[in-house]
């Protein structure tokens, strides 16, 4: 029986100098010539081509003809072994490497850096990939001279420039400015309105969709990005972010959000609001709430992820009686009532009663009105002062950028050969890791913080404002009550946003 011919892997080369200068034009052609050689060499190895680039920079892979040429051969299955001098002559962009690294690998492609003696299909391959993502970031924050002067200028000028063309509510102005187109405006107050009445983005976007309400761009179909844009975008307020994002010109023109690299401007009253600041800013505050309930929070009405169930803890959910008939209600009752091996004893509830409660556990809460405002008053001095968690922030991000600085010199310096090589780099990205994870912790921290702030401002302004409650109140409800819990004698616990308890 004949023996099994073996399979020779089909190997490419791949050389390039970044300038045209006469003393690159020797290196780059002992390039083609030693890897030709070196690939012939190898009886277990077929010879495919040294692919070539000449007086092009590495920075990106955008105008590279031959390096594109050859990572399109290799997903066609022409090549299964690509070979080059080393990671930087791959491409001295992170983004670039680390993406089409991953692309090969994904196709059974494995690339050998000469250099770093680096195969990526091996541990020290995949430790590579690792340092590289935790680079990509930092990497990105350090190009903030990319950004234009002009339009860095027009920024620190307040000019508000917006994409007319797929912002709703908003046309250019004779002035220049943004001024208000009054059928999309509605649109927009509609998306506010519907979301502060418990819908979720995603049924406010089914919503329009089936009323045939055409988008900024002109489009029958809505989707809940959409919608979540709308929700959060300072502009409807009348007020501007700028620089939110700016372009990475070494990448190909790509737009990322700016985390500090570049100038941010906020500019208030920079133009007419849609929405009141007030109502804007209770928006956030639910939008906080909601996702730290994440898919707990399903809900169509105010009611939605309010109620709890005093005995197991679970969310009240709203259950249609009746529907065919003419005697349907919607009640509230424990989503997982009947879901134990004992049910809970909880009842449940008409929305009639729960307004009715509330009214009476308001009144109550409202006789110490005075008291509540001073104590919530104090409450918002107290959280409005971030700058401790800000300067925490900024260490944290400072240690990252000296952690990443060592690595990238690991990167340049060190062989992976060297027997304390891989366990340097594995410590110096485990460092990085808890730094990066110590700034998100804190970054959330902050952000809860804030919110708070914004929940109890928009709690204050209603209570101020409000000199007597004798019906149920919808947006009263909303900035007041932060839970209500559901007993099995049918008493129900109202928690106000002050922390304040009381029993109806």
């Amino acid at each position: 029986m004949p023996e099994t011919a073996k399979v020779k892997r089909k190997v490419a080369g791949y050389a390039r100098v970044s300038t045209e200068f006469e003393e690159q034009q020797t290196s780059y052609e002992a390039q083609i010539e030693y890897y030709t050689n070196y690939i012939k060499s190898r009886d277990d190895w077929e010879f495919v081509k040294v692919y070539t680039d000449e007086g092009i920079s590495a920075t990106s892979t955008a105008h590279r003809d031959g390096f594109n040429a050859m990572i399109e051969n290799a997903l066609n299955g022409k090549i299964d072994l690509i070979i080059t001098k080393s990671v930087s002559r791959f491409a001295r962009n992170t983004v670039d490497s680390l993406t089409t690294i991953r692309k090969l690998k994904e196709h059974g492609i494995e690339c050998y850096f000469e250099k770093e003696n680096i195969w990526t299909f091996d541990g020290k391959g995949e430790l590579l990939l690792t340092i590289m993502s935790s680079l990509a970031q930092e990497e990105s924050r350090s190009i903030s001279e990319n950004v234009t002067w002009g339009q860095r200028k027009r920024f620190a000028d307040g000019k508000v420039n917006l994409p007319y063309s797929r912002f709703l509510g908003y046309r250019k102005g004779e002035d220049g400015l943004p001024e208000i187109v009054p059928e999309e405006a509605e649109i927009v107050r509609l998306i506010y309105r519907t979301f502060m009445e418990g819908k979720t983005p995603y049924k406010i976007a089914k919503m329009l969709t089936e009323r045939g309400i055409p988008t900024a761009g002109g489009k029958s179909h809505w989707h809940q990005t959409t919608i979540e844009s709308i929700l959060t975008n300072e502009k409807y307020k009348g007020a501007a972010l700028l620089q939110k994002c700016y372009t990475v010109d070494f990448l190909t023109k790509k737009r990322v959000i700016n985390e500090g690299q570049v100038p941010q401007y906020y500019i208030e009253h920079s133009h007419e609001p849609i929405i009141p600041p007030d109502e804007f800013e209770e928006v956030q505050a639910e939008l906080t709430r909601r996702r730290k309930l994440g898919r707990r929070y399903s809900g169509n009405t105010i009611f939605s992820a309010k109620l709890i169930c005093g005995d197991c803890g679970s969310y009240f959910g709203a259950k249609v009686w009746h529907s065919t008939s003419k005697y349907r209600r919607i009640i509230w009752q424990c989503n997982h009532k009947f879901k134990g091996k004992s049910f809970c004893t909880t009842p449940h509830l008409y929305e009639e009663e729960i307004k009715q409660r509330f009214v009476k556990a308001f009144g109550a809460f409202f006789e110490k009105r005075d008291e509540v405002l001073a104590v919530c008053k104090r409450m918002v001095q107290e959280l409005s002062d971030t700058s401790s968690t800000e300067e925490k922030i900024e260490a944290a991000a400072t240690e990252m950028n000296g952690i990443a600085d060592q690595i990238r010199e690991h990167i340049h310096k060190t062989a992976m050969t060297e027997e304390n090589g891989d366990a340097q780099y594995k410590a110096l990205t485990e460092q990085f890791k808890k730094a990066e994870d110590k700034r998100k912790r804190l970054q959330k921290l902050l952000d809860d913080q804030i919110s708070r702030v914004d929940t109890m401002n928009s709690f204050l302004r209603k209570i101020e404002s409000t000199e007597e409650i004798t019906t149920f109140d919808d947006d009263l409800w909303r900035v007041s009550v932060e839970s209500v819990t559901v007993y099995g004698d049918g008493n129900m616990l109202f928690r106000f946003m002050d922390g304040r308890e009381i029993t109806a």
